[in-house]
């Protein structure tokens, strides 16, 4: 299957919907450059690693999550 991307002046591309409908769904993907090609893989975020990282650099511990679990359901 050989079919065109064009490269926009912004550094775009659009990929052919008949190339995309052969991967797995994915809205990121891995970009690495190989012998002179683009290599794209399709990618799944991990939003938990997301939550963790923001948590930690809010500075708060497991031990904070179940204190406040443990504050919520006192209320009950």
């Amino acid at each position: 299957m050989a079919l065109l991307a064009k490269l926009t002046a912004k550094n775009q591309l659009t990929l052919p919907k008949a190339v995309m409908a052969t991967v797995e769904a994915a809205e990121y993907f891995d970009v690495a450059a190989e012998n002179g090609r683009i290599v794209l893989t399709p990618v799944r975020v991990n939003r938990a690693d997301a939550v963790r990282a923001k948590l930690a650099e809010l500075g708060v511990t497991e031990a904070d999550l179940s204190d406040a679990v443990r504050w919520a359901r006192s209320r009950e």
